[in-house]
C-alpha cells in the first residue's frame, strides 16, 4: 500500500508567511468612514384647499370672457335687445324710435331735420301706398301713368324716423322703419327704407332735394 507523500513544512511556512504580510497591509491603510446619505428636508408644499383652488380656475377661465362680454355690452347692442318682437303693433313703434336714436345720435340743424322728416315721411307713403306722388314728379312721374302702389293704405304705418348726416353737412338721409300690407294680402311690420336728399341753394333760397332711387 502506498502513502501519500506528507506536505512539505516549507509550503506552510510560506503561506503562513503570506497571509501575514497580507493582513499586515491591509491594517496599515487608513479606512475611511463613509457618512451616512443624508437627504435635504423638503421644503413644506403650500396648503391646498380643494374649494379655493376649484374657484381660482373658474374665475382664470371665465376671466377673458368676461372682460369680452362686458365691452361688447355697448349701448347700441342694449339699445338692439330692447327692440319689441315683430307683431307688436303700435305698442312697439316707441321702442324702435328710441333705439335708432340711441344707435344714431342727432347731427342736423333742428329745422333740418324736421324739413327731412316730413318730406321722407311722404315720400315713403307715395312710394308705397301712391298717395300724392303728385307732389314728387321728378321722382314718380305722370301719377296717370305711375305704377300701381304695392301696398294698401288701410294697415300702412311709420314706425320710426330719423334724419342724419349722410357724409357730408349736404348730404342727408331720412331712414324710416314701417309696416304695411301687400297686394297679397301679407302683413310685414319693421321694414326699412332710407331715401337720400342733397342740400340745394337758389337765388338765396336753400332747400333739401330728395335723390331719384336707383
Amino acid at each position: 500500500m502506498t502513502r501519500s507523500p506528507a506536505r512539505s513544512p516549507r509550503l506552510l511556512l510560506i503561506a503562513t508567511m503570506v497571509l501575514v504580510v497580507a493582513g499586515g497591509i491591509l491594517l496599515t491603510v487608513p479606512q475611511t468612514p463613509r457618512a451616512p446619505a443624508i437627504s435635504a428636508p423638503r421644503a413644506p408644499g403650500p396648503t391646498t384647499h380643494p374649494t379655493a383652488t376649484a374657484e381660482s380656475s373658474r374665475a382664470a377661465q371665465a376671466g377673458a370672457p368676461a372682460q369680452a362680454t362686458a365691452s361688447a355690452a355697448s349701448p347700441q347692442s342694449a339699445s338692439a335687445s330692447a327692440l319689441p318682437p315683430h307683431g307688436e303693433g303700435v305698442a312697439g313703434d316707441a321702442a324702435i324710435q328710441k333705439s335708432l336714436e340711441d344707435a344714431w345720435p342727432a347731427d342736423l340743424a333742428a329745422a333740418d331735420e324736421h324739413t327731412l322728416l316730413a318730406a321722407g315721411r311722404g315720400l315713403l307713403r307715395a312710394d308705397a301706398t301712391g298717395v300724392d306722388r303728385a307732389e314728387w314728379p321728378a321722382l314718380f312721374g305722370d301719377p296717370d301713368q305711375a305704377i300701381a302702389p304695392a301696398f294698401s293704405t288701410a294697415r300702412f304705418r311709420i314706425q320710426a324716423a330719423i334724419a342724419r348726416r349722410n357724409g357730408s353737412p349736404n348730404q342727408a338721409v331720412v331712414h324710416l322703419v314701417w309696416a304695411g300690407t301687400d297686394r297679397g294680402g301679407t302683413y310685414t311690420d319693421r321694414r326699412i327704407t332710407d331715401w337720400y336728399f342733397a342740400h340745394t341753394s337758389t337765388k338765396g333760397a336753400s332747400a333739401w332735394t330728395p335723390l331719384p332711387r336707383t
